[in-house]
């Protein structure tokens, strides 16, 4: 944005995507994660309220539907875009095959039935999964698949609430394929937070260290490298094939279930459309089909009947309503994210326009913005960090996107009889890229150009660099607000007032961020706030806090008698500066903790805003995602 299954397994909530990576459970688990799956010992030793990492369910949850996420991700953070009243959820059952510690053990229901459909009997479940298999004489001499290999991941997670610090490690497996130039591809959430990456070839019982040379989360593709020439003999790359289409046939292969052997089945493709990719909170083009997906195919290709990989497996759809519904990212987002690597020596990420849209289905509204024909997306608000804030304004209605006409329904022509949501044309597009909109103000036709870059996320789905910015003052705890943080918290914990701001605001300059005070370590020098935790600081000593290094530069300059921090809620914490500085030192003794800020914020501070205007516009209020609108009229670009 479910409930977990088997003592591997945690999830989140309706609906619930699945990230399809391996882990080794007792006998009777559909997914394991790669993750800790019960509140860990850890937490349970802090807090009380920190017991539980799982998010509640929200009764007003508007899907019914689950999407679960079986990720190889020991942190995916996706899962939090959990919902406030009408904010669907997410939940990640991250599955691997985990030798570490449970975060979280529950009793999974392995598949959901619609209310009311005829139950199968035995025979009919084993003719069903048979259908799902490949022939094994067709398909088991193949060469291709030779360049299918099995990936052991080890992860190393920061630990959120305790931010100077890691959580214990845990393993997963995965899948992954060779595509040349020494190269494997598999998925981002299959290698987060790695510490060590091996891979072993079909057939063979050696292992080889790998190298992840970069990960593209929103895309939920990474790319590793083997320096081993022995691991090289006899490779052969595989092809990346062209989008398939509807009803074509498509087989699945990858090491599911944590199994050593390769694993094979096929299905057809039922449809292709922007999707929701549950791992880097993006909406991308998306192949759906009904092959069987199980933990441990994340990372595995899926060919066409010529041999051709056509796509990746990265996630399935489970919903009481549904069955056989897995996603493939197609080869149109693969050589997306080569070529972003390639032409940059990094990846840049995927780019946004930065607009809330309205469709314009309803004659009176074109009549009302005097939009002559049916055609054309309202736009009702654009992002502050959005390059389209300088040259787009609410009420604009955007007929068209680099002379390809937009339908009052935002959508675009997409082959030859087919239709797609009007955000697939921004996803061709790479970071700095420029695109001409034909667009609608006040009656007046105009075009308009503007710069595509990446989006800037308020509460951040994964923390650059790995490990979160901390600074301690006095035992005063401060941290920046990030969805794994939410995620390991719970959200009873957050509060209310302060989930809102992360599940709907959005940054009114880049480099913003919601500083909060994560806990109080207690001491002499802080008595009377021991309590308090997860409070939003929003001014020291009467300066508004721009982000966690601005926060350190105050402090850092600061010559007054006393230490003043203004908190959400009119809350107003003080200390002596001098009794603090000399505090500080027996605290982090006390506590274990080795350095009273995190690195980064030992550098000097720049500051992120050129026009201070953006200060008095306050925390924008807008959904952050097309999953969490909850209403079909509106969606982002």
């Amino acid at each position: 944005m479910a409930i977990s299954l088997a003592s591997c397994c945690f999830s989140l909530l309706n609906p619930s995507v699945r990230l399809q990576s391996s882990v080794s459970p007792p006998p009777c688990f559909v997914a394991a994660s790669p993750k800790p799956l019960t509140p860990r010992a850890s937490n349970q030793k802090r807090k009380a309220s920190r017991s539980d990492s799982s998010p509640k369910l929200n009764p007003e949850v508007h899907l019914n539907s689950i999407f679960r996420l079986n990720s190889c991700c020991p942190k995916s953070v996706s899962m939090y875009l959990s919902s406030l009243q009408k904010y669907p959820v997410r939940s990640i059952d991250e599955s691997c095959n985990s030798h570490g510690k449970g975060d979280g053990a529950g009793p999974q229901t392995m598949a959901f039935k619609a209310f009311g459909s005829p139950k199968k009997d035995k025979k009919e479940a084993q003719s069903d999964f048979r259908d799902q298999q490949t022939d094994p004489g067709k398909i088991h001499d193949a060469s291709f698949l030779n360049a299918v290999v099995k990936v052991y991941c080890t992860h190393t997670a920061p630990d959120y609430s305790l931010p100077w610090q890691k959580q214990r490690q845990f393993t997963s497996t995965g899948s992954a394929f060779m595509i040349g130039d020494g190269k494997l591809l598999t998925n981002a959430h299959c290698v987060e937070h790695d510490t060590q990456v091996k891979v072993k070839r079909r057939g063979d019982d050696r292992k080889y260290v790998a190298k992840v040379l970069v990960r593209g989360v929103d895309c939920d593709i990474a790319l590793l490298s083997v320096e081993s020439e022995d691991f090289w003999k006899g490779a052969e790359p595989l092809r990346l094939g062209h989008l398939p289409r509807l009803q074509d046939s498509v087989t699945v292969v990858g090491y599911p279930l944590g199994g050593d052997t390769i694993s094979v089945t096929k299905g057809v493709v039922s449809r292709i459309e922007v999707t929701s990719y549950a791992h880097g909170s993006s909406d991308l083009l998306g192949i759906q089909i009904d092959a069987a997906i199980n933990p441990g195919n994340s990372g595995g290709p899926a060919f066409n009947d010529q041999g051709e990989c056509i796509g990746v497996a990265f996630q399935v759809y489970r919903s009481e309503e549904t069955e056989n519904i897995g996603y493939v990212i197609p080869t149109t987002v693969v050589s997306h994210f080569l070529t972003d690597y390639e032409r940059n020596g990094k990846y840049t990420g995927y780019p946004c326009l930065g607009v809330l849209l309205q469709k314009l289905e309803n004659p009176a509204l074109r009549e009302c913005l005097k939009v002559p024909t049916n055609e054309g997306v309202l736009v009702r608000r654009v992002e502050p960090t959005s390059d389209a804030s300088k040259v787009l304004k609410e009420g604009d209605v955007i007929v068209s996107f680099d002379d390809l006409h937009v339908g009052c329904e935002g959508t675009v022509p997409f082959r030859s009889s087919e239709r797609i949501a009007f955000r697939y044309l921004i996803s061709q597009k790479f970071s700095g890229d420029i695109a001409e909109l034909g667009i609608i103000r006040a009656g007046e036709h105009k075009k308009v150009q503007v710069v595509l870059r990446p989006r800037v996320h308020l509460v951040p789905f994964h923390i650059d660099g790995g490990q979160p910015s901390y600074i301690i003052i006095a035992g005063l705890v401060f941290t920046p607000l990030s969805e794994p943080l939410i995620e390991e918290e719970c959200e009873d914990t957050i509060g209310l007032k302060l989930l809102t701001k992360a599940r709907y605001s959005v940054a009114r300059f880049r480099g913003e961020q919601i500083v909060i005070l994560s806990q109080v370590l207690a001491n002499e020098v802080n008595i009377g706030y021991e309590d308090m935790n997860n409070q939003q600081v929003l001014k020291f000593n009467g300066t508004p806090i721009r982000n966690i290094h601005h926060l350190a530069h105050l402090i850092d300059m600061c010559k007054d008698k006393y230490l003043v921090f203004e908190f959400e809620d009119n809350y107003v914490a003080v200390l002596e500066r001098e009794a603090s500085d000399s505090a500080s030192l027996c605290i982090l003794k006390d506590y274990g903790i080795p350095s009273e800020r995190s690195a980064d914020l030992r550098e000097p501070y720049i500051d992120p805003i050129d026009d201070t205007r953006a200060l008095d516009q306050g925390f924008g209020d807008s959904p952050v995602s097309n999953l969490e609108i909850g209403f079909d009229g509106l969606v982002w670009a």
